[in-house]
């Protein structure tokens, strides 16, 4: 019976809403995390603002402790959310991409405080991490009051994500690209269109609240001249080798601080205490560095003192992050990614004098190609560079580079930023490998077989040892020659007739049942077990005369099958159809 389309339109309708309620919450949550760190910082500081100000205001052995103090706090909340839920998924990214879409509100409470109290002291990581959590957290505890089911309880906490992100960086299309090339790893409309809705009006409450702004602003920034395209392909390549480095740097650095055999509090309270110690000497280092950026797109720095930033912002972010606090790496991400495109510029400046002058712009694209390798999402990248200045000027520079940094990076690095990327290349891969693996993959060893020179006896004796149905005839050089069906046999018995003194060869039918080859594809094989009644079909070689190779079963083959469906229903899971199936 055919559904009524209203029905169907009111479903649509409903996700719609409820993802505007998400990207509400999502919009709530980053101005309440927003307040929070301000309250700290006027806890342990007495003032509150930018972060490298508050740091920079301190005295050496505060710049020194605050990290360290932070860390231990943050090392305990994390401890203290492992005891309230063991939930393997306990991220968002995972919760949505591999879990139920469930998120335990004790939990992820926790490991947000945890998240604020090392962005406060001065935590080399960003803040977005801990606002978009708490953004699919609201939007996870919204789908279970209404009671969703599993798939569209997904889509929720992933509408909330890209409403985090919307809020924490004024960019809802990055936002919804984000969440579906990275989390989902679909850019379905079905998808798309709630992810657009919760981003949407989480930037629009965000407006309207006046908690807006362009992150980077650049209104003056000119498009950028032909000549700078190859120059830019030339950048993207470098950010692409450096993003693999960055990400390899994170990785060992956590490696390092794993083998130290401390416990998790400890572990942090040193990452905070060696970065405190960077901090003394260099404030700006504390935080995302977003004003850092800023100040490098808009003032001309020497290649020196650029050249020490981008270092010792490597290393402030590998302390912070890899000792294990929770939080965003996107702004340090931009940051080495910006530092990296100045040190370009400067360079092409000074070989080649014509170019001189675009720092901006290269800056700029620096940032977008270094995000795009590190996250392996170059199309957000784009967007994101995009919103967060304002000049769609950027995008024909960005697009080269960003495609570029993407495949080197991914063509260098053994590690990724965000585990769920593997999770979807893995799925694609294994969906790729089932669609195109071919019959031999599926080949077992033949044990039903008799030779022609046999004697019919024989036969008879395997049938009454195997519960089958045919025996499959060889000559003595293993050359397939038919089969031997046990109501052949059985009616030559009723009807009286000695096959005693017969041999297989004598018996045996060539067509009765109609061979596999090895190279058919599973679809081929599974048109031909359509037509036949048995459990088995024997495979044979193409060579004349054919040799028989094993047999293949319809079971495994149907196990295939459901390995198949089962990748393909892990990534079609979060689609909300417009239309309802009959």
């Amino acid at each position: 019976m055919q559904a009524n389309p209203r029905i169907q339109m009111d479903g649509v309708i409903a996700m719609l809403c409820w993802a505007a309620l998400c990207g509400l919450g999502g919009a709530l949550v980053t101005i309440a995390f927003h307040a929070g760190i301000h309250g700290m910082q006027q806890l342990f500081a007495g003032r509150s603002g930018l972060i490298t100000e508050v740091m920079g205001g301190l005295s050496w052995p505060l710049r020194l402790l605050v990290p360290a103090v932070g860390g231990l706090c943050a090392g305990l909340l994390l401890v203290a959310s492992k005891k309230v839920s063991h939930d393997k998924h306990s991220g968002y990214m995972e919760a949505v991409a591999i879990g139920d879409g469930h998120m335990s509100v004790g939990q992820g409470l926790l490991r947000s405080l945890s998240s604020l109290f090392t962005v406060a002291s001065g935590g080399s990581i960003g803040r977005e991490g801990a606002m978009v959590h708490l953004a699919a957290l609201w939007s996870s505890v919204l789908g279970r009051f209404l009671r969703v089911d599993t798939a569209r309880l997904r889509l929720l906490a992933a509408c909330g994500a890209a409403a985090g992100v919307s809020a924490a960086y004024g960019a809802p299309l990055a936002g919804a690209v984000f969440v579906g090339e990275i989390i989902l790893g679909s850019m379905s409309f079905q998808n798309f269109g709630p992810l657009l809705m919760a981003a949407a009006t989480s930037g629009l409450v965000m407006h309207l609240t006046g908690n807006y702004a362009a992150r980077y602003p650049l209104p003056d920034l000119s498009g950028a001249p032909a000549d700078l395209l190859l120059p830019c392909l030339v950048l993207g390549v470098l950010a692409g080798l450096g993003a693999a480095q960055f990400l390899r740097t994170i990785h060992g650095v956590k490696t390092l601080f794993a083998r130290t055999g401390l416990g998790l509090p400890l572990r942090l309270a040193l990452g905070g205490l060696l970065l405190g110690a960077l901090l003394t000497q260099l404030p700006e280092m504390a935080g995302n560095g977003n004003r850092v950026v800023l100040s490098l797109l808009h003032d001309d720095w020497a290649w020196q003192t650029v050249l020490l930033m981008l270092l010792c912002k490597v290393l402030a972010t590998a302390l912070t992050a890899g000792s294990g606090a929770i939080g965003g790496v996107f702004t340090p991400t931009l940051f080495v990614g910006g530092a990296l495109g100045v040190l370009f510029g400067q360079v092409l400046g000074f070989v080649w004098p014509a170019l001189a002058g675009h720092g901006p712009v290269f800056a700029l694209v620096g940032m977008g190609a270094f995000l795009a390798a590190a996250t392996s999402a170059p199309f957000m990248a784009i967007l994101m560079v995009f919103e967060m200045t304002l000049s769609y000027q950027m995008v024909l520079p960005l697009v080269p580079a960003c495609v570029v940094a993407y495949f080197v990076s991914r063509g260098l690095a053994q590690k990724v930023m965000y585990e769920v990327t593997l999770h979807h290349e893995d799925n694609q891969a294994l969906r790729q490998r089932l669609r195109h693996a071919r019959l031999d993959s599926l080949l077992k060893p033949a044990e039903t077989v008799v030779h022609t020179d046999a004697s019919v006896r024989e036969a008879q004796e395997m049938f009454l040892d195997y519960p089958v149905k045919y025996l499959y005839v060889v000559d003595a050089e293993g050359n397939w020659q038919g089969v031997i069906a046990q109501q052949d046999l059985t009616r030559m018995m009723l009807g009286e007739i000695d096959v005693r003194s017969k041999t297989c060869g004598e018996v045996l039918r060539l067509d009765f049942v109609k061979p596999l080859y090895p190279d058919l594809s599973l679809d081929e094989a599974q048109t031909l077990f359509s037509a036949f009644q048995g459990e088995r079909l024997p495979v044979v070689s193409r060579d004349r005369p054919a040799r028989l190779l094993g047999v293949v079963y319809k079971s495994d083959l149907l196990a295939r099958y459901s390995q198949l469906k089962r990748a393909v229903d892990s990534e079609d899971a979060f689609v909300l159809s417009p239309r309802r199936r009959k």
